[in-house]
Order: C-alpha cells, then structure tokens, then sequence
C-alpha cells in the first residue's frame, strides 16, 4: 500500500480531511482518558471486593498512570519506525486486549496487568493524536486545535466517573473495564483510514533498551515508596531499598539520556527556556489535576455516602462547562502571551480547592458541583495555552518528541499526584481518628450524655439491655470515623491547593519567556 502524508491525505479527501481525522483522533483520546476515570468510583467496590485498602485498590489507577508516563517517550521513535498509522492501530490493538485482561482476571494483581497494557498503549498514542492535530491546522490556528484536543479530555473527565458509577450500580463494576472497547474499535477503523501512514524522514535510532529500563525501574521504585511507604514503615528496609534504586535509576536514566544514541529525552528540548518552564507547569499542574479528579468521586462515597453514579456526577457539569468554553480559550491562546491564561487557570483552581477543604457531610451536592466547575474553568485557560505554547517552542522536526516529552511530564505529576494524596489521606484521616479517640474518656459529658442517649433509643426499640452499651460504642466509633474521613479529605483538598499555588512560579516564569 502507498504511503500517505498529510498532504496526500488533503489531496484525497478534501477539506473536509481536517474534521475526518480530528474527529478519529478526539475518539482516541476521548477514550483514553476515559479509561483512566472510569475506575475511580469502582475504589471502594474493589476494596470490598479484595479486602485491600485504599493505598493497594488506587494501584488500578496508578498502574494505569504511571505506565502511561513511561511510555509517552516511546512515542517519537515508535512513530519514526513504524509510522502514524501503523504505530496508532498497533497500540490500539494492544490497549484492546489489555481491557480484556480486566475484564476476566480473576486477581487483583490480573487486573493491574491489565490496566499496564492500557497504560502502555495509550502513553504512546495520546502525543501521537496531539501532534496529528498541530499539524492538520495551520499555525495561527493551532491554539485553537489544542482546545479541540482539551474538548476529549474534558469530555472524557466528565462522563468517565459517571459512566463507570451507572456502570457498577446497574451492573458490575468489572463491567466497567469492557466499556471504552467499542469506542476503541471505531478509532480503530477511522485511524487505519484517516492517520498518515509516512514515515518520518532521516534514519531510525535503535530502541535505547538501557535508558527504558532504567525509567520503568525509577518509575515503578518512586510509585510504590509513595504508594506503600505509609503501611511499611518510611524507615523500613523494603522502602530504603526502594528508594535508593529509584533514585540511583532515575540519575542513570537522566545521565543516559546525554548519549548520542539515546532515542528518549532529547535533552536539547530542556534547553530552550520556554519549553523548560512549560514542562515544569506540566508536572505541577498534572500533580493537582490528576489527584483533585481522584479525590472527589471518592469523597462523594466515603464522605458523602454517595452511590458511584452520584459521586460520578460530581465532576460532570464542570466538565460540559468547560467543553463549551475550550474553543474559545483555545482561540485566546492564539492571540495572547501564555503566561497569563496559564496563571488566570492556576488561581482558580487553587481558589475551588481551598473552597473544597471545608467541604463536610453537610454540604449539598451542587455546592461541591459549582466548586468543581471553578476548578475546571480554570482549566480550560490552561490546557490550550500550555500545550500550544510547548509545541510552538520546539522545530518541526522535532515535534514528536515535543509532545511526547510535555505529555511524559505532566503524566509524571499525574501518578505523583494521586499516589501523594493517597498517604497523606490515609495520614491525615489517621491521625484525625487517635486525636478525636483520644477525646473520648469517661470524664467527656458530651460523649456520656450522647451514649446514654442511644441506649434509651435502643431501650425503647427493644434492644436487650446487655448489648445496648456495645452497640451505642460501635456507633460512637463510626460517628468519629466518619468525622476523620472528612477532615482528612479537607486537608488533602488544601494540599491540592497549595500545589496549584506552586505552580505559579512556572507559570510566572513561562510568561517571561520568548
């Protein structure tokens, strides 16, 4: 079969190219980021399920996330050996059979697997779809096309709570997994028709084997230290270990990534100052944005004691608001400096966290709605900006890396985002627990008077006077493990907060770019 260039692609189908392949490359991303949310509202479901806690049930997450981040950087040069076309029907092929892996395994540890193979797939084609779509639109509209870009995620930010919530109420939560299958399929069918199938001009580097496991090894040490550290002991051997490795690793992938032959980092990219500071956004951004769209499903059950489809509607009418906002800010991003849409974003979503961190089991559902709507305005001043202005930055030559790079780093904040929210929920929720227990002794009116009030209610209900007292001690427990939940969510949302005020300082530094 001939192979086929943008150009070619115009010539054959007209115009109307541009929205044919737009449209397949949304469908992709769409789903891809759907994949990811999809699970956060199955957390509890699959707690119960396996008898593991939060830290060991978010791994099917941050499995997801962390191989995602692994292989953004293998993008570039599976493109460069395969082509557009081959290497996004190749990955899609993959992805399809990682969602059958979940759906069947029988183990926990089945589904991570699983949830690897998604994550590997989609690391590689989401800069595959971002870049297609910066080429396909001429330059002054290119902030524009990366809101179009944003639309999918948004989109798929929004439903995929939802969907995976209907999903488990209505069905099962293993369910859940077979999804985003269809949706892959017609990408598939569009990407083996609309994707051009030219290669890359210029030679291919080998694979750099040494510098991926190097990675994959830092990435998967650094994951599990946050993610275990916690339950372990942060002074336990197993972490020490860990941590050594991950940090050995990690300074011999950076160190490996000067050599002629790496085919990964291009280290030029980190010295352009413009491109520096977008990637040091990137991760601080995608720390906060990834952990705040964990939190709040799972705040909407533990705290709220919502039903998965409620708790996933929590971020959907933010995620419509911003979809219709994306063209225009995208439009914005192709007529002002960066630096400020980029820092108007970050204000706000500091302000909507800061809101969320006083947030109880009081507070209506529409109030935490219009809190997440603040947040995500503020995102869709972002995303186009940002990732407009990364690509801008770098030659054309070089734009596979570009995006793989600018996607590998805010994916990086993504897993060390959640897996950081994780400890310090279980921390803070621990500590919140020991200091109300403490506060309940014999000498507290208030806890004597409020047993004795629920063992007259049990008295009038019939209840035998020998278990009346366990029983009203069992509620006290859950009462104040209730209040803990809860006060450890306010204090993660404020932590949440303050990473998106430390992204001011890149940003403010991106703006004084050129």
């Amino acid at each position: 079969m001939k192979s086929e260039s943008i150009d070619d692609l115009f010539a054959r189908f007209g115009p109307k190219y541009r929205w044919l392949v737009t449209i397949t490359g949304m469908t992709t991303s769409f789903t891809m980021v759907l994949t990811g949310t999809i699970v956060n509202v199955a957390v509890p479901d699959v707690m119960g399920a396996y008898g593991v806690g939060q830290d060991k049930a978010q791994f099917l997450q941050t499995a997801f996330i962390t191989t995602m981040t692994a292989s953004q950087l293998l993008n570039a040069w599976v493109i460069a050996r395969l082509g557009q076309r081959l290497a996004f029907t190749s990955v899609l092929v993959l992805f399809l059979v990682g969602g059958v892996i979940c759906g069947i395994s029988p183990s926990l540890d089945g589904i991570i697997f699983g949830r690897v193979l998604q994550g590997f797939a989609a690391g590689i084609v989401q800069p595959l779809v971002m870049v297609t779509l910066f080429q396909v639109f001429p330059p002054e509209r290119r902030g524009f096309a990366m809101g179009i870009y944003g639309v999918g995620l948004m989109l798929a930010l929004g439903f995929g709570p939802v969907i995976g919530g209907i999903t488990a109420d209505a069905f099962n939560w293993r369910i859940i997994f077979y999804v985003p299958l269809p949706l892959v399929l017609i990408a598939l069918a569009g990407g083996s028709v609309f994707m051009p199938s030219r290669r890359p001009p210029g030679p291919v580097k080998s694979f750099d084997w040494i510098g991926y496991i190097l990675l994959c090894t830092a990435l998967y040490c650094m994951m599990t230290v946050i993610g275990t550290g916690q339950r372990e002991g942060w002074g336990s051997d197993n972490i020490l270990a860990l941590t050594l490795i991950g940090v050995g690793t990690g300074s011999g992938f950076v160190v490996s990534q000067f050599r002629a032959e790496s085919s990964l980092l291009d280290m030029s990219l980190l010295g352009n100052p413009q491109f520096s500071s977008a990637i040091l956004v990137a991760f601080v951004f995608g720390a906060g944005n990834f952990a705040i769209t964990y939190a709040i499903p799972v705040f909407g059950q533990l705290v709220q004691g919502y039903t998965p489809t409620v708790a996933g509607l929590l971020l959907l009418p933010a995620s419509l608001f911003v979809v219709a906002m994306l063209p225009f800010t995208g439009r914005l991003s192709d007529q002002v400096a960066a630096g400020y849409p980029i820092m108007g974003g970050l204000a706000l979503f500091a302000v909507a966290a800061i809101f969320l961190a006083d947030v109880d089991v009081n507070t209506s559902f529409w109030t935490i709605a219009v809190f997440c709507i603040v947040g995500r305005f503020g995102m869709a001043f972002i995303s186009p900006a940002l990732l407009a202005t990364a690509l801008r930055s770098v030659p054309a030559e070089k734009l596979n890396q570009g995006s793989g790079t600018i996607n590998f780093f805010r994916q990086l904040g993504g897993a060390t985002g959640i897996n950081t929210l994780v400890v310090a929920l279980e921390w803070r929720t621990q500590f919140h627990s020991d200091s109300l227990t403490q506060t309940q002794t014999a000498g507290n009116n208030a806890t004597r008077e409020f047993l004795s009030g629920i063992e007259s209610l049990l008295g009038e209900a019939g209840v035998p006077p020998s278990i009346q007292p366990s029983l009203s001690l069992d509620l006290l427990g859950r009462m104040l493990q209730s209040q803990a939940d809860t006060m450890g969510f306010q204090d993660g949302f404020m932590l949440i907060a303050i990473v998106f005020i430390v992204a001011l300082v890149p940003a403010y530094i991106l703006s004084r770019t050129r």
